[in-house]
């Protein structure tokens, strides 16, 4: 029987679902023989290890409990009485990871999972990557922080996995490894990689006003409760820089040209979310509808799309045709387009659901097996 043993940074939506699919999968993946230790789990303000990290885990009691203390939003410190484990202040929980690490790296090995949305497991997961520790991130932003971070967690390609850092479980950073490895050369990327702005996008192509998409799409969940977090399209310029990154190029977030659907006097220090919803959004109504307008007289749809074509790296707004993949897309998918040599004419097209709990902790998971290999 393989065994990895993992320690889980961050346990909310995405976290959370991981927890529930490692318990619920225990009798499949016993027979893959492969068993996934959970030694500790933490949030932002506790961590929850294992009494003896060495030979014992946070058992599906202790595991189940942890979902269910998260789902009510508490805190992991209201964790007591569950079975054999610490649990530990934010203070503490740094050091002791970096211990564990130190203790199980290079010995057993350790995967550290990071399904926080924090730029604050940055310095950890460095450590980890030193001390022989596998690297599985849902979180964006250890992979778009500086380059130097960046070197130091991919220093090692084969111990590091993110397929969930875009597109959540869909395989767009496989099969983009997987072209790079065949030596066919990527030349265009372009994709919808928000699903909430994907969705709003195909709505106003349908005459819909935008305050009106953007007050319902925040009513069915698809949005931040702040909407200005995916309007400004910080979250697909993140997913941008990770794959213009992994084709090679050497830039930062600051590097990339980002059309913002909402101009910088409706900003958050500007303007309340309340204020937004209720009088800023109808002023950008006029805007979209006629530039709708302009692009069906050219038989062509706007997306909201990122764009990568040799040193061009940009995200925004972009006039589409409308029989292709991206032209064609609906509601909250996602869709990429990957231009290369062998994909010249037709590109290679990957599509499904690119966000939810459920479907980034499936692809979490995936990868978390697929680096199984690598442990003794």
């Amino acid at each position: 029987m393989k065994i990895i043993p993992l320690i889980l940074m961050g346990c909310g939506g995405v976290g959370r679902q991981l927890l529930q699919h490692i318990v619920s999968c225990r009798s499949l993946h016993a027979k893959l023989g492969v068993h996934l230790r959970v030694v500790g789990v933490s949030d932002s303000k506790s961590l929850v290890i294992a009494s003896d990290v060495n030979q014992k885990e946070l058992d599906d009691k202790i595991l189940t409990k942890v979902c269910k203390v998260k789902l009510d939003g508490s805190s992991l410190s209201k964790l007591t009485g569950v079975g054999e484990c610490q649990v530990l202040s934010n203070s503490e929980s740094r050091t002791k990871v970096i211990g564990i690490a130190a203790l199980l790296g290079k010995s057993t090995g350790l995967a550290l999972v990071d399904c926080s949305a924090s730029s604050e497991t940055i310095g950890v997961l460095k450590q980890g990557v030193d001390l022989g520790c596998c690297v599985v991130l849902a979180n964006k932003k250890p992979l778009t922080s500086t380059l130097e971070d960046y070197d130091k967690l991919v220093s090692h390609p084969r111990c590091i996995r993110h397929e969930s850092t875009v597109g959540a479980g869909l395989p767009v950073i496989s099969s983009i490894n997987r072209i790079i490895s065949s030596g066919d050369p990527i030349h265009h990327i372009v994709g919808s990689l928000s699903g909430t702005l994907g969705y709003v996008m195909s709505e106003v192509e349908d005459g819909k006003p935008l305050s009106q998409v953007v007050k319902s799409a925040k009513s069915l969940g698809y949005t931040e409760p702040d909407p200005r977090d995916d309007l400004s399209g910080m979250d697909v310029a993140r997913k941008a820089l990770i794959l213009a990154r992994l084709l090679g190029r050497r830039i930062d977030l600051d590097s990339i040209r980002i059309e913002s659907m909402y101009p910088e006097e409706m900003g958050p220090s500007k303007m309340s979310v309340e204020d937004f919803l209720d009088s800023g959004l109808v002023k950008l109504d006029n805007n979209i509808e006629e530039r709708v307008r302009k692009a069906s007289l050219n038989g062509n749809v706007l997306r909201y799309v990122c764009v990568i074509e040799g040193t061009r790296c940009e995200v925004g707004i972009q006039e589409l045709p409308k029989n292709s993949a991206l032209g064609r897309l609906r509601g909250s998918d996602n869709v990429l387009e990957i231009y290369t040599r062998c994909y010249c004419q037709q590109p290679l097209v990957i599509q499904g659901a690119g966000a939810g709990n459920d479907t980034t902790a499936a692809g979490v998971l995936a990868d978390i097996l697929d680096i199984q290999d690598l442990f003794p």
